[in-house]
């Protein structure tokens, strides 16, 4: 494994995932442990532990995917809003030291909370399929 680094074995597929977006700059595929119903990540392919370690281009490549698949999924599930949540240093609750951005899709009335679930693998087949767009297609 690529820098002993869970995401970049994803990224070389030698862990699966549940794909929910893919370009030439990141790879967006859903959590295994969602806190929500469509509980997305988006790692750059770039390995970089964190943002202080990011140069700003990437940075900033990253988080217009970002914003492009928040948007996809908010409105593709109907969501009311959703959170962003990117941690940087173990203090602040990261484990895995790749850049990361979570989109967590949130419903109104729906109490705000970050404990995961433990991922149904079909259910999270089924959100995967359903969220799956290609840069150009679906929601830009």
């Amino acid at each position: 494994m690529r820098n002993d680094c869970v995401f970049c074995a994803i990224l070389d597929g030698e862990v699966p995932c549940f794909k929910v977006y893919e370009d030439d700059t990141v790879l967006a595929y859903l959590d295994i442990n969602p806190f929500a119903d469509g509980h997305t990540l988006v790692i750059p392919k770039k390995h970089v532990t964190g943002i202080l370690a990011s140069d700003d281009e990437l940075l900033a490549q990253v988080v217009s995917r970002v914003k492009k698949i928040a948007r996809h999924i908010v409105e593709t599930l109907g969501a009311d809003g959703f959170n962003i949540l990117q941690n940087n240093g173990e203090a602040a609750g990261q484990s895995v030291f790749h850049l990361h951005f979570h989109i967590i899709p949130r419903r109104k009335g729906e109490p705000l909370s970050f404990t995961p679930a433990k991922g149904d693998l079909g259910r999270l087949e089924r959100m995967a399929a359903r969220l799956h767009f290609e840069d150009g297609a679906g929601v830009l």
